[in-house]
C-alpha cells in the first residue's frame, strides 16, 4: 500500500488502513470503487465513501453521532408529533427518498448523492442493508430520511423535506424505530448547526470506534418487521 503524506492510495486488493492512523480532517484512503461490499466493509471499519471519482474514504476525528435517546424535542416540535400530521412509513419509497435527497438544496449548490452514489445505494437497499423512514401527506411525499444499517450501527446519509417539520419526525421515528430493534450507534458523520439543534454531538475519533466495535457485535431485531408506523 502506498501514501502520499499519511493519506493511503488504495489499489486492487489492497485493505483499509486503520482509521486511527488516517489524518483528521481529511481523507483516511483514496481509491477502489463504490462498490456495496467495499461501502459495506468501511462502515464497518469506521470509514465512510465521500465521493465517487475518485472514492474517497474518510473518518473524521471528531465524529458526529445522535444519541439514540438524545434528539432534542422542543415543546413546539412535541406538540406536532402528538397531532401525528403525516403518514410515517418504512422503506415504502427509499429510491424517491434518495431522489429528493440528491436534489440541490439551493440554486448553484453542489451535491454530493452523484448518480454513482444513488446506484451504490440502491444496491445496498437491494441487499437489505439501506432503510428510508418516509412522510406522507394526502398520499403525497413530503419528507424523509435515509441510511444504511450494518449490525447495531446505523449510519444516517441524508434527509429531505418539502412539507415543515417533515424531515424533523422522519428523523423521531427513526430513532424510535432503531431503539426498538436494539441498535447501539447513530453516525451522522459531521456536525452541522441544523443537527446540532437536533441534538447531534461530537465525539473523538478512538470513542467513535469504541462505540463502533461495540454496535457491531449488536444483532437486532429486523427493522422490516415495523412496515407502516401509523397511519
Amino acid at each position: 500500500m502506498m501514501y502520499y503524506r499519511s493519506i493511503a492510495i488504495l489499489e486492487r486488493g489492497d485493505e483499509f488502513p486503520d482509521p486511527r492512523t488516517g489524518p483528521k480532517d481529511e481523507p483516511v484512503a483514496i481509491g477502489l470503487e463504490l462498490a456495496p461490499e467495499l461501502m459495506v466493509k468501511g462502515y464497518r471499519e469506521g470509514l465512510f465513501a465521500w465521493s465517487a471519482n475518485p472514492v474517497t474514504w474518510w473518518s473524521p476525528d471528531p465524529r458526529a453521532i445522535i444519541p439514540l435517546d438524545g434528539m432534542y424535542i422542543s415543546k413546539r416540535l412535541a406538540r406536532k408529533i402528538k397531532t401525528r400530521p403525516f403518514q410515517i412509513s418504512l422503506d415504502r419509497a427509499f429510491h424517491r427518498v434518495v431522489e429528493q435527497c440528491a436534489r440541490p438544496r439551493h440554486r448553484g449548490d453542489g451535491v454530493w448523492i452523484t448518480q454513482e452514489f444513488r446506484d451504490a445505494f440502491a444496491e445496498l437497499y437491494a441487499l437489505g442493508y439501506a432503510h428510508s423512514v418516509e412522510c406522507w401527506q394526502e398520499n403525497k411525499l413530503v419528507g424523509g430520511i435515509f441510511g444504511v444499517a450494518v449490525g447495531g450501527f446505523f449510519s444516517a446519509e441524508s434527509m429531505f423535506h418539502t412539507a415543515t417539520d417533515a424531515s424533523k419526525l422522519a428523523l423521531y421515528y427513526l430513532l424510535e424505530i432503531l431503539r426498538r430493534a436494539n441498535f447501539q450507534l447513530f453516525d451522522i458523520q459531521m456536525l452541522t448547526p441544523h443537527t446540532e439543534s437536533l441534538g447531534a454531538i461530537e465525539i473523538s475519533r478512538d470513542a467513535y470506534l469504541t462505540r463502533l466495535h461495540h454496535a457491531r457485535q449488536v444483532i437486532p431485531m429486523p427493522l422490516g418487521k415495523y412496515g407502516n408506523i401509523h397511519r
